[in-house]
């Protein structure tokens, strides 16, 4: 049976020495009222998560608790008096899942209490409460975005790189076997990089704003690991748009390519067919089976006619030679 917890996935409170204490029930209420830092993470999709935040974070005005259930969002920043609005992205990791079908994870965070919401399930955020569990989690509001953040970009890396091996690998065949068939696959590549760039290049303006915030809760070594967040993010971007750009231009060789092959073979056609032109006309004027035909009554008029056929040939292709047409 549902009981009124069931919006919560889980909830800690931060002691201030990496380690996490799990909360359930009313400690969790009571928790996020007190000085002590607290952090819940929340199910978005779950009908009870609406009234539970209205009812135990009357701090959170409706602009905020709408923007936290939104069911699309884009990476963004809002800073108010008590706390800062966050909205980041990871790649999507579950099991038949698109990478490039990114994950939001929806933050309130101020000096005492981090609220988090997602509505599918996000790996880096799994990473975080395993390192409370360990003792090796965040000791404040600081620690935990910085952490959360890395890890989100952290896990961007791999996906990225093997986009780009993928890239390489099109782009070999196609300068050594051009095919219409990696047509597809240069789209499908082009089409993941416009989609991650879509929500990576807003991280990194939120990164760049967060690097800069006045919030209490973000000291001087906080904002030096948000750099280096953010150097990773617009390297993540640089690459991303090197990948969509190398991608039309493999796109464009092969088109090249194969547009040369047609025409080509277009050549070699229109090249047999103006050698078999004149032949035809000879073969077609003496086949019209009317009296007079030259050589009817001679034995050796067929083989004479061939050898005449095969001369007209080889003068064709000297002729085609010195025009360099061949």
């Amino acid at each position: 049976m549902a009981t009124n917890n069931d919006h919560i996935i889980f909830a800690y409170e931060i002691t201030g020495n990496g380690k996490g204490s799990p909360l359930q029930g009313d400690a969790i209420s009571q928790k996020l009222k007190d000085k002590q830092l607290a952090w819940v993470h929340l199910d978005a999709t779950h009908e009870n998560v609406r009234p539970w935040l209205e009812k135990e974070t009357p701090y959170l005005d409706s602009i905020i608790i709408d923007a936290l259930l939104a069911e699309e969002t884009r990476p963004r920043i809002m800073e108010f008096e008590t706390g800062t609005l966050l909205i980041l992205r990871g790649v999507n990791l579950n099991d038949n899942a698109k990478p490039e079908d990114m994950v939001s994870v929806r933050l309130w965070v101020d000096k005492h209490r981090i609220i988090s919401l997602q509505r599918r399930p996000l790996k880096a955020v799994k990473d975080i409460a395993a390192k409370l569990q360990a003792g090796s989690g965040a000791k404040n509001a600081g620690d935990f975005i910085v952490m959360l953040s890395a890890r989100l970009f952290e896990r961007m890396e791999p996906i990225f790189s093997e986009l780009d091996e993928r890239l390489d690998n099109v782009e070999e065949m196609v300068m050594e076997s051009p095919d219409i068939k990696e047509r597809q696959d240069i789209t499908a590549i082009r089409k993941q990089a416009i989609l991650f760039r879509r929500y990576v290049a807003p991280q990194r303006d939120v990164m760049a704003h967060l690097r800069t915030s006045e919030q209490k809760w973000l000291d001087a070594m906080h904002k030096r690991r948000i750099q280096e967040s953010l150097d990773r993010l617009v390297r993540y971007t640089e690459d991303l748009d090197a990948i969509r750009e190398r991608a039309q231009i493999t796109k464009d060789e092969l088109t090249t390519s194969l547009s040369d092959k047609m025409n080509k073979n277009l050549y070699m056609l229109s090249v047999i067919a103006a050698i078999f032109l004149p032949l035809g006309f000879l073969t077609g004027l003496l086949g019209v089976n009317l009296s007079g035909i030259p050589g009817a009554e001679n034995p050796s008029s067929f083989i004479v006619f061939s050898v005449m056929l095969i001369a007209i040939i080889v003068l064709q292709i000297l002729i085609f030679r010195w025009l360099k047409w061949m």
